[in-house]
């Protein structure tokens, strides 16, 4: 991927860090004059609107054009003229701004090579859809995810999250490269297409040390026997890489492949918005019109609801009791998927059963120790249960297993070092794109707040308030399951400072 470092002059600019350097010194130059210059230098020479300008450095918010230009006029003090004269940034009158220098692109901060881990590490990349039809794309990028979920339960593998190794989908990228992003020894690539009821899936295992491939197979099938074939490929990775397969208890099939796949395409969309939210309802409740008995249907089925009066502003009522209900209905079907598990202790959670809640991320993590997803939830448990630094030791281990994980892994890492008292630490973590234009900024607000940096701190508020205009802060602390007086008072300390309603 591109770097986002760029040299002019003296100065180096590092967006993603939200740095300025002038002579490997660091400029002090607010966030707001940040985003302006990395949108004028990330296209030189180019005319921005200043619609376009006020959108990067305000997103979402409404602001009078006066402040673009004060901050364009700090930004010129900061930078000061060019060594041969004339000005960094020329206004185009009645347009926009231009940002005029020499730029030069440099390479993106190198991240620092994760540790291989102390047993066999492996990454499944997407297969490849190699059919002529595109609407098959989620068929591959099913098969993909089930042989995510089957490795991640044999214990004696690491395996990389679903959502890192979607990352490089699409992407002609070296082995090596992709295994030392992701802290891997082993990456396993396929293809598969599917046409007239039958199946013809590649895969082949690689040692990205090496580039030695260990293992190759192709498997042309009825697509009925595709769930047999997953198992297979399965056992073929275990036994090369392990050299034994100590099966894990069966899990739970669906036995209707429409079901299958709208379940597949459902469980992509689920936390996007409301509005693919209510999407994924309709995929979902059609595959357990079709299929019954299919677990992991009504598992997502359950996390569509809770996310429905958590997150997205519906009625508590009758959302909260149906998730409850769906999410031991999964359970019951397939007691030995540690996705049915990990979501119904988060739901328990929620209702205060925190014993049972507690033994069923015991459970889950049992079944599958690799699962990331249930490391973030029991993180955001555990830090309002006052085990803060539980809690902090959780969210790193489901970022190990998922080093590019979604928008909610930041907000969870944030509010978790808003509690342990790390504010600047939080801002950062909160100010990342990947979740700075979610519900976040919360959060964002309390932390400033505490740093004594209210103007800021509001700001954040008002546009947090933008889209979540009936947020108050009883109604949140009546919802979420805090069991520890003092962690739940030093939120509500933060939300009160920042000016979040009451």
């Amino acid at each position: 991927m591109q770097g986002s470092r760029f040299a002019f002059g003296p100065f180096v600019l590092d967006s993603d860090a939200g740095t300025l350097l002038r002579n490997d010194v660091p400029v002090a130059v607010g966030y707001r004059g940040l985003k302006l210059l990395a949108a004028l230098v990330g296209r030189p020479g180019e005319i921005l609107g200043k619609a376009e300008l006020m959108d990067a450095a305000w997103p979402s918010t409404a602001v009078e054009e006066g402040n673009l230009t004060v901050q364009i006029a700090q930004l010129r003090k900061l930078l000061g003229p060019p060594a041969d004269g004339g000005e960094w940034i020329s206004t185009v009158p009645r347009v926009g701004y231009r940002f005029t220098g020499a730029i030069e692109q440099l390479g993106g901060a190198k991240r620092k090579p994760l540790p291989l881990p102390d047993k066999p590490s492996i990454a499944v990349l997407p297969f490849v859809n190699f059919s002529n039809d595109p609407e098959q794309d989620s068929f591959a990028d099913g098969l993909t995810e089930d042989l995510i979920t089957d490795l991640s339960r044999i214990s004696g593998l690491f395996v990389i999250a679903r959502n890192s190794t979607f990352a490089y989908k699409g992407k002609a990228m070296d082995v090596r490269e992709i295994a030392e992003d992701l802290g891997v020894r082993y990456l396993l690539e396929g293809s598969a297409r599917r046409a007239a009821g039958r199946v013809r899936i590649n895969a082949q295992l690689v040692d990205a040390a090496s580039g030695e491939h260990l293992w190759a197979e192709r498997f042309d099938r009825s697509l009925e026997d595709i769930f047999a074939v997953q198992d297979e490929v399965t056992a073929k990775i275990v036994e090369a890489l392990l050299g034994r397969l100590r099966a894990p208890p069966p899990r739970n099939r669906p036995k209707n492949l429409e079901a299958y796949d709208l379940c597949v395409r459902a469980r992509k969309l689920i936390d996007d918005s409301p509005q693919t939210a209510r999407e994924a309802h309709l995929m979902l409740t059609r595959a357990v019109a079709l299929d019954p008995e299919y677990a992991e249907a009504y598992r997502w089925l359950a996390m569509n609801h809770w996310m429905g009066w958590v997150h997205w502003g519906e009625p508590i009522e009758p959302n909260r009791s149906v998730a409850l209900e769906l999410a031991r209905k999964a359970v019951a079907i397939d007691p030995n998927d540690a996705g049915c598990h990990w979501v119904l202790a988060n739901l328990l959670a929620y209702e205060r059963s925190f014993a049972e809640a507690d033994a069923e991320f015991a459970k889950a993590f049992e079944l599958d120790p690799n699962e990331a997803d249930a490391w973030a939830t029991l993180s955001d448990i555990a830090v309002l249960a006052g085990r803060v630094e539980e809690g902090l030791e959780h969210i790193r281990k489901a970022f190990r297993l998922n080093p590019f994980p979604p928008s909610w892994y930041y907000l969870t890492l944030g509010a978790a070092q808003y509690a342990a008292g790390e504010y600047k630490a939080a801002v950062e973590t909160l100010r990342r794109d990947e979740t700075y234009r979610t519900s976040s900024r919360r959060f964002l607000a309390a932390s400033l707040a505490q740093l004594g940096r209210l103007d800021e701190a509001r700001a954040e508020v008002e546009m947090f308030l933008v889209s979540n205009p009936h947020f108050t802060t009883r109604h949140w602390v009546m919802t979420e399951p805090f069991r520890d007086a003092a962690t739940l008072e030093h939120f509500i300390d933060g939300f009160r400072k920042a000016g979040l309603p009451e």
